[in-house]
């Protein structure tokens, strides 16, 4: 594994990874270990925008509900352009996950020298996040670790809801323009992982461009 992270981290340069799935689909344990692993910084837009909410005093997100597209490019796109991101790889988290904004992302992210080289989905059904959540909130409170509006049945399903009516016809313009990349998120978390690894390696070795003739 470690040759095809270095491979990986010579295709990406300071290039960006955007991982997408469902609520509980494992993509920010997926992209911590991935940015940890290339020496990449991680950001996550539901990090940042609980971070805005709570500077801001502006609760936007308690009922699951997306943030709305002028609040996200005021928040989070800016940190494309911050100097302590200069020359490092990326990898985000669901960062534009609305129709439209990936638009406004790519650009951003490329202005700002971390062009979008591959968006990686995490395929799980609602079926198994659902089970993933029941599973999560049996447990006690010292146990339990999720995040605050995903601690309601009815949030999570709103949740689920979003990325259904919203977040999939982002996933489907990243398929158009070549950039997506499908792993299984329905496994153990070191297959997906593993899994993870292989296909961004593989995507890598085609994205590179071919040898020039002599």
């Amino acid at each position: 594994m470690e040759e095809k992270l270095e491979f990986i981290k010579g295709w990406l340069k300071t290039g960006s990874i955007n991982i997408f799935g469902l609520p509980m689909s494992g993509k920010d344990t997926v992209g911590v270990k991935l940015a940890e692993d290339l020496g990449a910084r991680f950001l996550s837009s539901g990090m940042i925008i609980r971070a805005m909410e709570e500077e801001t005093k502006n609760k936007m997100t308690g009922n699951g509900e997306l943030i709305p597209t002028d609040l996200f490019y005021e928040w989070i796109l800016p940190y494309f352009e911050r100097d302590d991101l200069k020359n490092e790889a990326l990898v985000l988290s669901s960062v534009g996950r609305w129709s439209g904004e990936e638009n406004e992302v790519m650009e951003s992210a490329k202005n700002a020298g971390h062009e979008i080289k591959a968006v990686v989905l995490l395929e799980t059904s609602p079926e198994d996040v659902m089970k993933r959540w029941e599973i999560v909130n049996s447990l006690g409170d010292e146990q339990r670790t999720v995040r605050d509006d995903d601690k309601t049945l009815d949030t999570f399903k709103v949740r689920i809801k979003e990325f259904e009516e919203k977040t999939e016809p982002v996933i489907s313009h990243y398929d158009e323009l070549k950039l997506l990349i499908r792993v299984n998120g329905n496994q153990d978390r070191e297959t997906v992982y593993r899994e993870t690894i292989d296909a961004l390696y593989n995507f890598a070795s085609n994205s590179q461009p071919a040898p020039q003739a002599s």
